[in-house]
């Protein structure tokens, strides 16, 4: 027969959060999908519980960028102590490579039911490729 020690500090819900499915580092990361069109992407952002004031696009040096915030003093206080709290406070933001090419006032937004919907236009590179170049190899 095998014994076990007891644990003295088993928590139930601890023990069920600590499944992968319940990993908090998925939380904070914003849930994007991106669908190539003819002419143009269309990027749809995951961004629940956030206001459209708190959310800011830039585009520099060829990176389209959202920042997103929810001021977690704003909060309201309620008795009683959280058990569990999955909802992130705090700012987020995430960058995607759009090219040179392309500006602001191309790029278009809309923000309903906690989706950002972000249309970029596709731009072709100017730019030509380098000439492949081998290196020879000595005996």
């Amino acid at each position: 027969m095998m014994m076990i020690p007891r644990r003295n500090d088993f928590d139930l819900l601890s023990e069920m959060f600590r499944d992968p499915f319940f990993d908090e580092r998925e939380s904070r990361v914003m849930k994007t999908d991106i669908k190539e069109k003819k002419d143009k992407y269309v990027i749809d952002i995951d961004l629940p519980g956030y206001e459209k004031e708190n959310i800011k696009i830039e585009v520099e040096d060829g990176y389209l960028t959202v920042h997103a915030t929810i001021d977690s003093n704003k909060e309201e206080k309620e008795e009683g102590k959280f058990v569990r709290k999955e909802r992130y406070m705090g700012s987020c933001s995430r960058s995607f490579y759009v090219g040179d090419d392309v500006k602001e006032e191309d790029i278009k937004a809309t923000f309903r039911n906690g989706i950002l919907k972000l249309e970029v236009p596709k731009v072709e590179e100017k730019k030509e490729l380098p000439e492949k170049k081998y290196i020879q190899i000595e005996d």
